[in-house]
């Protein structure tokens, strides 16, 4: 059967880097069984087992020549993944078949190897994520200063500027970047633990010498790049580590599919735009379509991101005592996927970030539509100061502002409030500041120096460990 005769995961055939994509194939699985095997050996030898040189030596000669096909029969046979590999490699070292897996159980490859996968992972995603961090630091501090349109209810609210939008999905990627931090720094080594994390077979090994399995678990944990292990473990690390790594990227899901569902409205509105390719089609039946594809697949592929954090809840909930099978399964899909689907995002978030195309003429257009209303304080403002009574002035403003909302709302015309400001003869004391009451960089705010101090302060400083990584572009395939 080819592969175009089987089902294949879109998040490896169609979207998610090469790199993570490795990270979660079975040969970087299988060649991570095989060193963590030769830790173990080498651990054990140094600490007075009989384990030979040569059997280290064998094991490490064959460290990444897997016969994968010896494997999936011996699997077959055994209904043991983890027997049937250690069959496999005992195949091509037979010399050190004897100690392979001395003491160990399943779960000392099984769950090494996922801690291992999750912290490469994270290692994969968080230069990703600086770089999207950084594309929009650029994009902020350009349009620092741009009025526009601030939406409340999704209705026309005080301005903004463009910039200070652009830092309140910053503050959220920060976020995540810290969170992410954290969850890879948190990370332990489940370690020499034994069948049921009590270390009685080592314990055995070592006849009685409790201070040689302490090194031993220290010895494999330096070993692996670990700077710890867990202290207690059942035969399994505890599944809330896995929440904890899943909970992170869910949440930075939730964070990418508020900001290109911000960008998809914005589209709608012509004030920004994604970048759109020359050949690019938008529509197969209306030409002039330039649908936001990239941000549309950013929310689709984040809902599946956010809905994947219900797996390692409902996992550690039900282990029991210390341990159940009914979590394997399930953390063979939930466990790559969440990462595979964060690293598209995040690339596709970067590619986004890296094109995005603001429209100042429109943006101003909408600010005009709206800004006659929302200077009407002002207007009243202007006036009491120029001798005017403030509630004489607020009815007058009241009166004028219906009808342009009703020429507006019921003619579908445009907003001739300020016309009928300027045609009253009543407000002839402030008709020459008009134009500086209407000027839209007066209803900003601090912004501008909000959007300033922000990337200061808090952006480009959590930007420094990825300076070397930050200038890598990212080129949508599909």
């Amino acid at each position: 059967m080819d592969e175009f005769s089987k089902y294949r995961s879109p998040l490896v055939s169609r979207y998610a880097s090469k790199e993570m994509a490795y990270n979660f194939s079975d040969r970087k699985k299988f060649t991570t069984w095989r060193k963590l095997w030769i830790y173990l050996a080498k651990a054990e030898k140094a600490l007075g087992l009989l384990v030979t040189d040569a059997q280290v030596t064998e094991m490490e000669s064959h460290a990444e020549d897997i016969d994968f096909a010896m494997a999936a029969e011996e699997e077959s046979k055994l209904r043991h993944d983890v027997m049937a590999h250690v069959h496999t490699f005992a195949h091509c070292c037979p010399t050190a078949a004897p100690i392979i897996h001395l003491g160990a159980t399943s779960c000392y490859v099984g769950d090494n190897t996922d801690l291992i996968l999750l912290r490469d992972g994270f290692d994969i995603l968080l230069p990703k994520l600086a770089r999207v961090i950084d594309r929009l630091s650029n994009f902020a501090e350009k349009y620092a200063g741009l009025p526009t349109l601030g939406f409340t209810h999704y209705q026309p609210a005080q301005l903004t500027t463009v910039g200070k939008r652009a830092c309140l999905w910053l503050q959220d990627l920060a976020m995540d970047m810290r969170n992410l931090q954290r969850a890879r720094e948190d990370l332990r080594f489940r370690g020499v633990k034994g069948t049921t994390g009590t270390q009685a077979s080592f314990l055995q090994l070592f006849q009685g010498d409790h201070d040689k399995v302490e090194d031993l678990d220290r010895m494999v944990t330096e070993m692996a790049g670990f700077k710890k292990a867990y202290m207690v473990t059942g035969q399994t690390y505890s599944r809330k580590v896995d929440i904890d790594s899943l909970s992170h990227l869910a949440s930075m899901g939730a964070t990418i599919h508020k900001i290109c569902t911000d960008i998809r409205l914005l589209a709608n509105l012509k004030e920004i735009e994604e970048p759109f390719e020359k050949e690019q089609i938008g529509s197969s039946a209306m030409a002039y379509k330039r649908n936001p594809m990239r941000c549309e697949r950013c929310c689709s592929l984040a809902r599946h991101l956010i809905a994947l954090l219900a797996d390692p809840l409902q996992t550690a909930s039900v282990q029991w005592l210390e341990r159940t099978l009914d979590d394997s399964a399930n953390r063979r899909i939930s466990l790559p996927e969440s990462f595979l689907t964060a690293d598209i995002i995040l690339s596709t978030l970067q590619n986004i970030t890296e094109g995005l195309v603001v429209y100042p003429k429109v943006i101003e257009r909408h600010i005009r539509h709206e800004l006659p209303f929302m200077a009407t304080e002002n207007i009243i403002m202007a006036m009491v100061k120029a001798g005017g009574n403030r509630q004489d002035c607020h009815e007058k403003i009241r009166v004028l502002s219906q009808q342009a909302a009703n020429v507006v709302k019921q003619e579908g015309g445009d907003n001739d409030l300020l016309a009928r400001v300027q045609a009253d003869p009543y407000f002839a004391p402030i008709l020459g500041h008009l134009d500086n009451i209407l000027d839209p960089k007066t209803f900003i705010g601090r912004a501008p120096q909000q959007v300033a101090r922000f990337l200061s302060e808090e952006v480009r400083p959590l930007l420094e460990p990825y300076k070397a990584e930050i200038d890598v572009k990212f080129e949508l395939e599909l």
